[in-house]
């Protein structure tokens, strides 16, 4: 089988993984958020409530439907993107989801900016000189600051340089109306303990990518043509040592992206994270579903594009796809 059916094929298979995974993952979401609780009315307005203000909710919320019937017509409305209406905020939740993937978004671009070109590098100059002390020195470095909780960096780090050293605001949220380079720089501070946490990881991964590479059997043939060492670096061992470590970032976004829950707390970002707590806080049932189900979809999501991105790239993962 050619290589482009082999990927056609694995890229169907992938996708139909992804649909079922997501499927599963609504209906744990809507069991969680509607069944578990048991009478959500009851548990929303507590338990002196009126009994007839909590029928009422809960003809509302349509948790008076049978079971089925209520998740056929939360998921009907769910992948239309209509997740109902906010408890706590008395307004529809899209737009609250919406606003909160794009402050995450944000975030996420500032934590790769820093870690891609940073993880990389050092990885590729650990790679190079594997066994140096220059080696040792960068493993050495990165499981250290991997250890750390991105909580506890992210807390020494606002005390350092946000309140002793006054160089960042010590919140991510810039002001109304600033600028694009404005609202980068109050991101910088959240950012570093997630790159700090991150970037052992994708060093290691590049380190030992190289290393393969350099050792592989179509770059000895490369120098062995009389290729220059910077034209059998970028076009041979890069060019292959890459492939993992551009899956593992591509994996690592959906982290990003949805399980920042603690680093948007801290910097009083408003994200993806940060809104599911606040409606778990509030009982605000719509609101945590929607959440939920968004970030469950970011992570397989990218989890998807990392694997397919290793396929592209890698022939012998297109290889090991065809029957």
């Amino acid at each position: 089988m050619s290589g482009s059916a082999a990927v056609g094929r694995a890229l169907a298979a992938r996708v139909g993984s992804l649909l079922l995974t997501l499927w599963l993952v609504s209906a744990l979401v809507f069991l969680a958020g509607q069944v578990l609780p048991g009478d959500v009315g009851r548990v929303m307005l507590g338990p002196f409530a009126d009994a007839q203000a909590v029928a009422e909710l809960n003809r509302k919320l349509g948790t008076d439907q049978p079971v089925l019937l209520q998740y056929w017509h939360w998921f009907s409305r769910a992948i239309t993107g209509d997740f109902g209406e906010s408890l706590s905020m008395r307004a529809p939740v899209a737009p609250f989801v919406l606003e909160s993937i794009r402050n995450s978004a944000t975030l996420a671009g500032v934590v790769l900016v820093l870690l891609v070109p940073i993880g990389i590098g050092a990885g590729v100059a650990a790679g190079l000189r594997a066994g140096s002390l220059v080696d040792r020195l960068i493993v050495l470095t990165g499981v250290s600051f991997s250890i750390v909780p991105d909580f506890v960096s992210g807390l020494l780090l606002l005390i350092v340089f946000g309140l002793w050293l006054n160089w960042f605001p010590i919140t991510g949220a810039a002001p109304d109306g600033a600028s694009f380079w404005t609202h980068g720089y109050y991101l910088i501070l959240p950012a570093l303990p997630l790159v700090l946490n991150l970037i052992g990881y994708v060093a290691r991964m590049t380190r030992a990518g190289v290393i393969d590479a350099r050792a592989a059997d179509y770059t000895r043939t490369a120098i062995l043509k009389g290729l220059s060492p910077s034209q059998v670096l970028f076009k041979h061992v890069l060019r292959n040592a890459l492939v993992p470590t551009v899956a593992v970032i591509a994996t690592q976004s959906g982290f990003l992206l949805g399980g920042l829950v603690v680093i948007e707390a801290l910097f009083g970002i408003q994200g993806l994270g940060n809104l599911v707590l606040g409606a778990a806080k509030a009982r605000d049932f719509p609101l945590l579903e929607a959440g939920v189900l968004v970030m469950a979809t970011i992570f397989v999501s990218t989890a998807a594009i990392g694997d397919l991105l290793q396929a592209l790239l890698d022939p012998r993962q297109r290889r090991r796809s065809a029957p």
